[in-house]
């Protein structure tokens, strides 16, 4: 599946709910569900109830979507989450939650997950103090998280930080805005997943 490139917002009204896929927006009146919270398109309260495949589906267009990972991508992650052994939900979530660009996003240093996928690509990012370019590299526990030490990605990570300082961060990571560093202090539990899906019908449909 190739990349979307249309507008945002129109993901999150297709979902009925926030994504935070546009940052800071997505916190103000500004936001495409605070004005227009129905689906898109032509006849938009038409809603129809969805069958059970539709449930599964529209789940794991959710998380696709929130995560900004691809079809292939996606099925690799459940894949992995298999053969950790234990739930495959959970263990799917975990995965998810682990990707260095949601990580980014949860410490603050990034306004969106999208914008922490960038920051990556463009090398602003340290992990153990090496360059990391790979926006779906997994963090483990113990590693350390950091914005390297140049004037354009401090000053980048700052602007960012400024704007979601009321942001709060989630118990298994830690933040030191300061140094523009954060440590993975535990791996996230299901119910500290940042985005709320129903992993049980995502593994129904991948299982299928």
């Amino acid at each position: 599946m190739a990349t979307y490139r249309g507008p945002k917002c129109r993901l999150c009204r297709r979902e009925g709910e926030k994504l935070f896929l546009k940052g800071t927006r997505c916190e103000t009146v500004k936001c495409a569900i605070a004005k227009r919270a129905y689906p898109p398109g032509m006849h938009p309260f038409r809603r129809r109830r969805l069958s059970e495949y539709g449930l599964q589906f529209r789940e794991k267009q959710k998380a696709k979507r929130a995560y900004g990972v691809q079809e292939r991508q996606f099925m690799t992650v459940y894949v992995n989450a298999q053969k950790m052994g234990g739930n495959t939900g959970a263990n799917m979530l975990q995965l998810l939650e682990r990707r260095l660009d949601n990580v980014i996003f949860l410490m603050g240093f990034a306004t969106s997950r999208q914008q922490g996928k960038q920051m990556i690509a463009h090398g602003h990012v340290e992990v153990d103090g090496r360059k990391v370019d790979v926006p779906s590299f997994v963090v483990k526990q113990g590693q350390k998280i950091g914005i390297k030490q140049r004037e354009a990605s401090r000053k980048l990570a700052a602007q960012n930080f400024e704007l979601v300082r009321s942001r709060g961060v989630p118990s298994w990571v830690s933040r030191d805005e300061k140094t523009f560093t954060g440590d993975i202090i535990d791996l996230p539990k299901r119910d500290e997943v940042s985005v709320p899906l129903n992993d049980q019908l995502i593994v129904e449909l991948c299982a299928k």
